[in-house]
């Protein structure tokens, strides 16, 4: 993977862009674009301080936001057209919600929403 661009948000999260795009026949490529932004976990997220405990066992300091854009089967001279296209949808349709000075708590908190709701899918974690 290679790191395209780094943007920082308002609420003070940088947001990295990966390009993880590889050929798949002779003139066909898939475009695979990863959105990457590291979310501190912190105590004053929580209403109770078990909770932050919890959440901070199970992913540490930091939990990473993660979202991957993909277009398979695509001709190689149109590879970087398509990844710009991609990531300008993405950008308009997503940076203002990642943007906002809630996000960082709203994604952390939802974080431990599914602990609370999933907990057979945190159980292999190490106490």
């Amino acid at each position: 993977m290679k790191l395209v661009e780094e943007i920082p948000l308002p609420n003070k999260l940088v947001m990295e862009i990966w390009d993880d795009s590889r050929p798949i026949a002779d003139d066909t490529s898939k475009v695979a674009l990863f959105i990457k932004i590291n979310v501190e976990v912190k105590p004053e997220y929580f209403a109770r301080r078990e909770d932050f405990e919890e959440v901070q066992k199970i992913f540490g300091s930091e939990i990473q936001f993660e979202y991957k854009l993909e277009r398979p089967f695509v001709k190689n001279q149109e590879k970087e057209g398509v990844s710009k296209e991609l990531l300008k949808a993405f950008k308009k349709d997503s940076l203002p919600y990642l943007s906002k000075p809630k996000f960082p708590e709203s994604f952390v908190l939802s974080k431990h929403l599914d602990i609370q709701k999933n907990p057979y899918k945190y159980r292999d974690y190490p106490a």
